[in-house]
């Protein structure tokens, strides 16, 4: 018996291009219970950010695509939403897009006694996850090494 292919993946593969046509990034698709209720959620982005139109027009391309696929099926409310301000870093995409912005890393173990590192994302390569510091010098730390990356805001 062939494996179910989850929820997520198919609502993936059928907003991927609706969403590419409207000038639109599909960043993820999450799928989550907020009390009784299962929400399936898509996050989108684009150069700029995201306005409420956007996220309307995502809607009105992908609710019918949903609805006609009953292998979609699984959740109580569908939601399109921008990333936010403070959302995880996951792609390759979302770190060039974000290069020079102010991040805070966490890694799995410790370096140098810390777990956490704030700085400004710098270019990464395929191996590393590299911050320029306050103090002017450069962290790497291999890729494999970082929890996760996220932006912050600094007052």
């Amino acid at each position: 018996m062939a494996a179910k292919t989850p929820v997520r993946e198919i609502v993936a593969r059928l907003a991927q291009e609706p969403v590419a046509s409207l000038g639109l990034e599909l960043v993820d698709v999450e799928l989550v219970r907020e009390g009784k209720s299962r929400i399936l959620r898509l996050i989108i982005d684009k150069p700029g950010g995201v306005s409420l139109d956007d996220c309307t027009a995502v809607s009105r391309q992908i609710d019918p695509l949903i609805d006609s696929h009953p292998e979609a099926a699984g959740h109580d409310y569908f939601e399109v939403s921008s990333p936010g301000l403070e959302r995880p870093l996951k792609t390759d995409r979302d770190l060039a897009r974000n290069l020079g912005e102010d991040v805070e890393i966490k890694l799995y173990q410790a370096l140098d006694g810390k777990k956490t590192w704030q700085g400004r994302l710098a270019p990464c390569s395929e191996a590393e996850i590299r911050l320029d510091l306050d103090d002017g010098t450069q962290l790497a730390v291999p890729r494999q090494a970082v929890a996760r990356i996220k932006r912050t805001v600094r007052f």
